[in-house]
């Protein structure tokens, strides 16, 4: 199967026009790194609140789009918390065919409450999920579980929506210990509010060939 056969394409209705990409030729199923953060970096504030954010109809309809184009969701043990006390007490997927898996080491392995808990490393569930056919896989988070996939690099592109606000203090997206990882801008939106939202395809190095010493 060639490069091309591995690529997803998908169209959505964006701030009114059609919005279609294929994902820059990435490979298919890849993983999207997707938070919403200040200007100094902060998922949230060090309680956990998130009363800052805004949702704006641009950023609504940019998030629809993802979500149409990815069938697995990745999240850490925190960030779920937090999302069932969003979502009053249950969590609720994005979309019926969603897949969520839970990264916890308290919590045993198995399916329960709309969720897929689960012990295993990022490389070895990831390469459990791309051995079947499916869209892409979006990472939503927290900033341990972010540093765990930097450290194993297994972030091909960063989805960020950036509001205008300096915390000072709170919950890192990036926290320390991690090789360096680059990057290359591949989308800039301007949204209202003063947010904006930025896309990002992780920049590795290509592969030698055989037989070549330079």
């Amino acid at each position: 199967m060639n490069r091309k056969q591995h690529s997803f394409e998908y169209s959505e209705r964006v701030s009114g026009r059609a919005y279609a990409r294929n994902l820059y030729n990435l490979p298919m199923r890849s993983v999207i790194l997707l938070a919403g953060i200040t200007l100094d970096g902060y998922l949230a504030r060090p309680d956990d609140s998130i009363d800052y954010l805004e949702m704006t109809k641009e950023g609504e309809k940019d998030l629809t789009a993802l979500f149409a184009a990815a069938d697995t969701i990745l999240m850490g043990r925190k960030t779920y918390d937090v999302s069932l006390k969003l979502g009053g007490g249950s969590y609720q997927p994005p979309g019926p065919k969603t897949d969520t898996y839970v990264f916890s080491r308290s919590q045993p392995p198995g399916e329960r409450g709309g969720v897929i808990f689960t012990r295993q490393t990022p490389a070895a569930l990831l390469k459990r999920i791309r051995a079947r056919r499916g869209k892409n896989i979006l990472h939503m988070g927290g900033g341990e579980l972010a540093r765990a996939f930097l450290q194993a690099d297994l972030i091909d592109e960063l989805a960020l929506g950036i509001v205008p606000i300096l915390l000072g203090d709170g919950l890192p997206l990036f926290p320390a210990a991690f090789p360096q990882r680059n990057f290359t801008l591949v989308e800039n939106r301007t949204y209202s509010k003063s947010q904006i939202y930025l896309t990002y395809r992780r920049a590795r190095p290509k592969a030698r060939r055989k037989g070549n010493s330079k």
